[in-house]
């Protein structure tokens, strides 16, 4: 079976001489025409910590292929760093990065007819958008993580991202210095990889090595060791058994695989971003999954890992205890995954896990079954009159299961945050933040920056929030997102006056205006849908073609998608 699929359309057909011109004008020799072209696809770029080292990382896995009789061919697609843009206008471009990542994979690899690909991503919406390309095209493929980030210190208190965040909290109320407030800034990140712990970047990598679509330890592997450069340097093996098997992304990527995900991140306190990227990726992949799905695995996973943003520890040391193998191993002993799945190694989950041993009784990072933080799921999807297409609620058991209050009505995260700042914020309020939603943002920006606020003002446990926008990883606190239908839409959430009784409940997955339906019909009438928040470019095109979030926030939605 020849390996070279799809490029011999362009190496070995007489009528494209101008194709193999350009071939061998870019440094080709004629037999390295004759070989498998792979296409090496990095997200690197300057100025973020997630990205900053992903081509050096692209450029091992090409140099991983030589002697390999495959020929890896590097290309760059964006990111946008959800760090730097979280509280700003530049966070509605996240998520609509996604698509412009799987957009342009898509297009590089089909186009130029890529026999396989090996994505290198760091980030937290490169990853869905790389498998997302991947699933489209089907062709043999792999997801390289760029790794998570080294924790900082200040002062011996151990830092990372949201550390930024909380301060500013702290220093709106006065409760920091400046010197210790820009010790914190200047020593949360200290050098490349992702958020340290499980945000939605460890989430969602973690998901992809549950998934089998990289190889072990990819996901808790820090950016800046040997064993993440070997790792890369190895990535060519594993294209070459691809190849020769013909495995593709669709044999991998199952129904069961998506429950293996579901299961890990569950475990692992992930973050609730993984609801509409997996949800997403299934779409790509012909699987049928919504957000129900979430809430029976929920039903029937505890919460193990004492991780960060609610837990103590953080990625990096997780990875000194064996990482996220040792962890699947644990779950694959206990019956709570599927192990005869195959995966991007050509092997099956439980032969990648063969000779890993489980985390034992002498760390506590990750709870025995018998003693769970949480004895259920903290991702709990929840419907009634505000959400009647359902929202995702993260809740880790330290916040309580049920919040009751009157709301708090904003229409914007600036907003929010300036109620924050000046104490109309108050405790025993449900916060509403609303218009946020994937068309509303547009982008469904994530509320990273005041929920921090609120932390750090000392509002976590005495206030919940709820919004048609999306959590951070993160986020920690009472809170539900993802509300549908959007207040843009129309959905309940736009008919919400300040003073509202608003019932939360986890034990009975509900969420409850308590406002006469009568006097719901009189609002709706005055109600009028506003503009949308953009008059142009990639952010309109957006707005008029994405789906809500119960559907994954896809924009290639069709008759036979979720």
């Amino acid at each position: 079976m020849s390996l070279k699929k799809y490029s011999r359309i362009y190496t070995q057909d007489d009528s494209l001489p101008a194709s193999q011109a350009m071939l061998i004008g870019s440094g080709l020799s004629e037999e390295d025409l004759r070989k498998p072209f792979v296409g090496v696809c990095s997200t690197g770029f300057e100025g973020n910590t997630c990205n900053m080292h992903l081509d050096e990382l692209a450029n091992l896995v090409k140099q991983g292929m030589q002697g390999l009789g495959l020929v890896g061919l590097r290309f760059n697609t964006i990111g946008v760093s959800d760090g730097i843009t979280n509280g700003n206008q530049g966070m509605r471009y996240s998520l609509v990065s996604r698509e412009i990542i799987a957009d342009s994979i898509e297009a590089m690899a089909g186009a130029h007819n890529y026999d396989a690909l090996a994505c290198v991503v760091g980030c937290d919406k490169n990853m869905p958008g790389s498998l997302i390309a991947m699933a489209r095209l089907n062709r043999p493929g792999m997801m390289v993580y760029g790794g998570t980030i080294k924790g900082g210190n200040w002062k011996g208190q151990k830092l990372n991202i949201v550390s930024c965040f909380e301060a500013y909290g702290k220093k709106l109320k006065g409760e920091i210095s400046e010197e210790d407030y820009k010790g914190v800034i200047k020593n949360a990140c200290p050098g490349p990889g992702a958020c340290g712990g499980m945000y939605t970047a460890n989430t969602m990598a973690s998901a992809a090595e549950a998934l089998g679509m990289s190889v072990p330890y990819t996901s808790s592997v820090p950016a800046v060791s040997q064993e993440k450069k070997d790792e890369c340097l190895q990535a060519g093996n594993y294209l070459r058994i691809l190849l020769e098997q013909d495995l593709k992304p669709r044999d991998i990527m199952v129904r069961e695989a998506f429950e293996n995900a579901m299961v890990l991140i569950t475990v692992l306190g992930g973050s609730t971003n993984a609801v509409i990227h997996l949800l997403a990726i299934a779409s790509a992949a012909g699987v049928k999954l919504t957000i129900d799905d979430f809430q029976a695995v929920s039903r029937k996973t505890p919460v193990l890992a004492d991780l960060k943003p609610s837990g103590k520890y953080l990625m990096e040391d997780l990875c000194s205890m064996g990482g996220v193998p040792a962890v699947m191993k644990t779950l694959l002993q206990e019956g709570l995954i599927v192990g005869d799945l195959p995966t991007v190694t050509g092997k099956t989950i439980a032969e990648n896990l063969q000779n890993v041993k489980p985390l034992g009784q002498e760390q506590d990072l990750l709870r025995p079954l018998s003693n769970p933080i949480k004895a259920d799921g903290h991702i709990q999807i929840l419907y009634g009159n505000l959400a009647p297409k359902g929202s995702v609620a993260k809740i880790t058991g330290k916040e309580g299961l049920k919040f009751e209050g009157p709301a708090k009505v904003f229409n914007s995260e600036e907003a929010l945050n300036e109620g924050i700042s000046t104490g109309e914020v108050k405790e025993g309020q449900v916060v509403v933040i609303r218009y946020v939603g994937p068309k509303g943002g547009p982008g469904m920006p994530e509320m990273l920056k005041p929920t921090s606020a609120i932390m750090g003002a000392g509002l976590g446990s005495k206030v919940a929030l709820i919004t048609d926008g999306r959590f951070s990883g993160g986020t920690h606190g009472f809170v539900i997102g993802h509300v549908c239908p959007e207040a843009y839409d129309g959905g309940p959430l736009a008919l919400v006056e300040d003073g509202d009784w608003i019932t939360l409940d986890i034990a009975t997955n509900s969420i409850h205006l308590h406002v006469d339906e009568t006097l719901l019909q009189e609002r709706r009438q005055r109600w009028t849908r506003p503009a949308f928040n953009a008059q142009r470019g990639v952010l309109l095109k957006y707005a008029k073609t994405v789906s809500e979030a119960s559907s994954g926030c896809i924009t290639d939605l069709d008759e036979t998608s979720n």
